[in-house]
């Protein structure tokens, strides 16, 4: 086996294919990364003329003129495979020690535990802790806080038709989804000289809920990185006069679209239903286009109905069936010392700040 650096191209090709895939892991978010002061990489580990292991890392300085690396949704690889694992990680730590870097952050699309609809472990299911176990020895730590979630929620749509899919809707779902189409509601895709009043409805909604929303940039950033592809869409749900109620942010990479942003005025909430209008042209598209899977992202945690935010997993898991819905527990975020001296004396001046 060999540790290269790649192509961008050739990155690009081996990640379309991984089955760990995510739009996270594509040149289009290092482009991203780079307009906002990072630096990309693309590494990999070759194997008779094969590519097997690969990921795009982005650094920048953050401490002392030392830089943090980071591996957003990635990297793309088995890591139940003990052997190409160490192999990476051991030739990764090298790298990144003499390219000025102190830590290496990442935080793999990858899946630990099999869970049903309700979040509970599947009978016979996989369970990949072997795989944490292999991050463990290499020197990684698991944290709290990545760029993804711990638990998603996920809706298989691959082999249903939109007439199937809309039958199984859970009856209060279809209610408000019908209730939405009586009222007049119309759903159409934003443009970008449209994008402010995408954010105008999830700044609303961030102050309401108490979470922080992207800037106004961050969107248009994102809509110029992938909608030529067509592998973002911006969905706006308006009342018959034109009146923005709803709006939702769409990733649509590899066998999946993700449900990323969204934001309802609240006032126009119960009158009109437009969130579940929305959700449910997406899953319809999801659907016609041949997706494997809708992606309704984030769940606070493995449902718990004295959670604050369970309503959120309660709202995906009525678009869903016990056979189609499933909790997805990601394998969660690591961290990798490169620099015991330099990552101690962040770490502490990082405490000492939070405390102050």
């Amino acid at each position: 086996m060999n540790f290269i650096a790649l192509e961008k191209t050739e990155f690009e090709k081996f990640a379309k294919k991984s089955p760990y895939k995510s739009f996270m892991q594509t040149p289009e978010i290092a482009e991203y990364r780079e307009k906002n002061g990072w630096t990309p990489y693309y590494l990999g580990v070759e194997d008779g003329g094969e590519i097997k292991a690969a990921s795009m890392l982005v650094a920048r300085p953050t401490f002392l003129g030392k830089s943090t690396y980071f591996a957003p949704g990635g990297p793309l690889l088995d890591l139940e495979d003990t052997t190409l694992t160490n192999f990476f990680m051991r030739h990764l730590r090298h790298y990144i020690k003499t390219h000025n870097g102190y830590n290496l952050l990442i935080d793999p699309y990858y899946e630990l535990i099999e869970r049903g609809r309700d979040g509970e472990p599947k009978e016979n299911g996989f369970n990949h802790k072997k795989a944490a176990k292999n991050l463990k020895l290499n020197g990684f730590k698991e944290i709290k806080d990545g760029s993804m979630p711990k638990y998603l929620f996920t809706l298989t749509v691959k082999g249903r038709t939109p007439d199937q899919l809309f039958a199984e809707l859970k009856r209060n779902t279809r209610n408000h989804v019908r209730k939405a189409e009586k009222a007049g509601v119309k759903i159409r895709e934003l443009k970008r000289e449209e994008l402010s009043i995408f954010k105008k409805i999830t700044e609303s909604t961030s102050k309401r809920r108490d979470f922080q929303d992207k800037p106004l940039k961050y969107y248009e950033q994102m809509y110029d990185l992938f909608h030529d592809k067509n592998e973002i869409k911006y969905i706006l749900a308006e009342a018959p006069d034109g009146t923005p109620l709803s709006a939702a942010m769409f990733m649509l990479y590899g066998d999946e679209i993700v449900y990323l942003f969204s934001g309802s005025e609240e006032q126009y909430m119960k009158e009109y239903n437009a969130q579940y209008l929305i959700q449910w042209h997406m899953i319809k598209y999801a659907s016609e286009h041949k997706f494997t899977t809708y992606n309704f992202y984030g769940i606070s945690g493995l449902p718990d109905k004295s959670d604050k935010d369970y309503g959120i997993y309660d709202f995906k898991k009525g678009f869903t069936t016990d056979e189609t819905g499933k909790v997805v527990e990601l394998i969660g975020t690591y961290e990798l010392p490169i620099s015991q001296i330099f990552y101690s004396l962040h770490s502490l001046l990082s405490k000492i700040k939070h405390r102050k």
